[in-house]
């Protein structure tokens, strides 16, 4: 099994901080730095280039690290298979995944629960951004594996759908002024609140409205809003049309505290993927969350 200075070094070569790798560890800068430092007088070596604030990996390090991964995986299987012979074995696993408000908020929280019920020697981390900083997380290895809506495609990130949603026009049930449906070219007249940008709704949004040949820029946006809840809330109170995923406004549909405003041949489905580092795929217990995670929802559908 791996010792804890080489767990402690795999965190601060994953997430290239000493600050971070403290934080996910919950341990103090001053512990990390000692572990790596027993590390670094074992291997008669230094294992990390210091540079101002950031930190590298020296060759000896790259090495090292390396190597740890392989035997942190199988690691992973051999708790795996050891816990199907053995079922009171529990091992400790540590896994930090990264979502984006959609999922983070009214898709993940469940299977969240489930999986832990399942696997309950697991620690799991889950950071809320948007679907642009999962991705700028992932790649610099701040999350282990992400999930993430709208259409980012990055060439070194494998994708694996998870789920299909729609992003749906609402505005306040209390709005005067708004028809039961509009056209496309309404949209030109229509004070609008939209989300931020790096936003996977937003995205859904831009690329249906380029289909039709509408720029986003052309429209007249009163507002944007970082999150869901937020935009959600705003348009609860006022007289703008906003643009949200389904699963996040199903409750407020089915009590009416907002409604739906059709939009004549503006259909915006987006996909919920998965996204992992190539190479990474065949990794546990990643691979086993993927799996699960896809199982579960298949058998809601």
């Amino acid at each position: 099994m791996l010792s804890h200075p080489h767990e402690v070094f795999l965190e601060v070569a994953r997430q290239l901080s000493f600050t971070k790798a403290g934080q996910t560890l919950f341990l103090s800068q001053s512990a990390v730095s000692k572990q790596v430092k027993a590390l670094e007088e074992h291997y008669k070596t230094g294992l990390f280039e210091r540079l101002g604030n950031s930190v590298a990996l020296t060759p000896a390090g790259e090495l090292l690290y390396r190597k740890l991964l392989l035997a942190k995986q199988l690691q992973h299987e051999l708790h795996q298979q050891f816990a199907e012979v053995s079922p009171g074995f529990s091992p400790q696993v540590r896994m930090v995944i990264g979502a984006s408000t959609t999922i983070s908020l009214y898709v993940i929280p469940p299977v969240l629960s489930a999986y832990l019920q399942r696997y309950p020697g697991t620690q799991l981390t889950l950071k809320n951004r948007n679907s642009e900083n999962i991705l700028k997380a992932l790649l610099e290895h701040e999350i282990d594996l992400g999930i993430i809506e709208g259409i980012h495609k990055v060439s070194n990130v494998t994708y694996t759908p998870l789920l299909t949603d729609e992003v749906v026009a609402v505005c306040s049930a209390r709005h005067p002024g708004l028809p039961d449906e509009l056209a496309v070219q309404d949209l030109y007249h229509t004070p609008l609140a939209l989300r931020e940008q790096g936003s996977g709704t937003l995205a859904v949004l831009e690329q249906a409205l380029a289909e039709r040949n509408i720029k986003l820029t052309n429209l007249p946006v009163k507002v944007r809003l970082g999150g869901t809840e937020a935009l959600k809330n705003f348009v609860r109170v006022d007289t703008c049309l906003a643009f949200l995923p389904r699963q996040a406004v199903m409750k407020e549909l089915a009590s009416g505290e907002l409604r739906e405003v059709p939009i004549r041949d503006l259909r915006m489905v987006r996909h919920f993927d998965f996204v992992q580092r190539k190479g990474t795929e065949n990794n546990l217990p990643y691979k086993t969350f993927v799996q699960f995670t896809k199982r579960y929802y298949s058998k809601q559908a």
